[in-house]
């Protein structure tokens, strides 16, 4: 599932082609949004939330979409051909001289912009790691809600309630990084270790925005990521050989596997 970063170099990707131009075509999916209905406005803004993005027009309109597992957005000189096949697109804006295309995303919306702020899912979001004025006091405190203290600290990462914009891959990065175990109940994460483990996420995420592939190693590390996909392989911090789980984050969400470095990252104690 894209990331935070990802959507915020979508955001910076798609403003010069679409801020300030007027869609002269539009069309979803069938039975879909009404994208028709922004035919003849004006793009206003464009912006990444976490792991939405809203396309705002000056006819009080948002679009918004969220891309799940597989969708993305591409642009498209006028008249070039598309990457994709068309049957595959949800959502498409057209201005005299490009094309914004939105293939396979599960949630594509249109909404006034005075409803914004009662969006069941927007306004849950908790501070956005991405942006410059992301509050770390608010998602400690969020994180320290008694009700995540028996949760692992690398599904509370990406809890966007929480906190917006991390994803599976800093649920494993993170944690790799302060030597803890990302199955480790919050409640047994020391304060120090929570705080390291959002400002570095907050300044990976930032960093990665701008572009090219996305990486949490420092200088001198080979690769671009720590143990993220690299089971079997050697940690690059000591050399035992990483390892994976699958876990849910939520019940009824699909399981997700976590990477780390059974020496680096002891399992936590368990009692009893």
């Amino acid at each position: 599932m894209p990331e935070g970063d990802t959507l915020a170099r979508i955001a910076s990707v798609l403003r010069p082609i679409l801020v300030g131009r007027r869609i002269v075509a539009a069309r979803g999916r069938p039975g879909g949004a009404r994208l028709d209905l922004v035919v003849g406005s004006t793009v206003e803004s464009v912006e990444a939330r976490g792991k939405h993005l809203l396309i705002s027009f000056d006819n009080g309109l948002t679009l918004h979409t969220h891309l799940g597992l597989h969708g993305s957005w591409h642009r498209y000189r006028a008249g070039e051909r598309w990457r994709r096949p068309a049957a595959r697109a949800v959502a498409v804006l057209d201005t005299a001289d490009a094309t914004a295309v939105c293939f396979d995303a599960p949630t594509v919306e249109l909404i006034e912009a005075r409803a914004l702020p009662a969006h069941p899912v927007l306004r849950a979001l908790g501070t956005d790691v991405a942006r410059p004025e992301f509050d770390i006091n608010v998602a400690v405190a969020a994180l320290r809600e008694p009700r995540r203290a028996a949760t692992a600290v690398g599904d509370a990462l990406i809890d966007q309630t929480a906190l917006a914009g991390l994803g599976n891959v800093y649920r494993s990065e993170l944690p790799f990084i302060e030597r803890v175990h990302p199955f480790t109940p919050l409640s047994a994460v020391s304060d120090a270790k929570l705080r390291a483990m959002l400002e570095g996420g907050a300044a990976l995420v930032r960093a990665n925005s701008a572009g090219g592939a996305r990486v949490t190693t420092t200088a001198g590390t080979p690769g671009n990521l720590h143990v993220y996909g690299r089971t079997g392989r050697p940690c690059p911090r000591c050399g035992a050989l990483i390892v994976s789980a699958a876990s849910r984050v939520r019940p009824a969400a699909p399981p997700r596997r976590a990477y780390w470095c059974p020496s680096c990252q002891p399992a936590p104690a368990t009692s009893g």
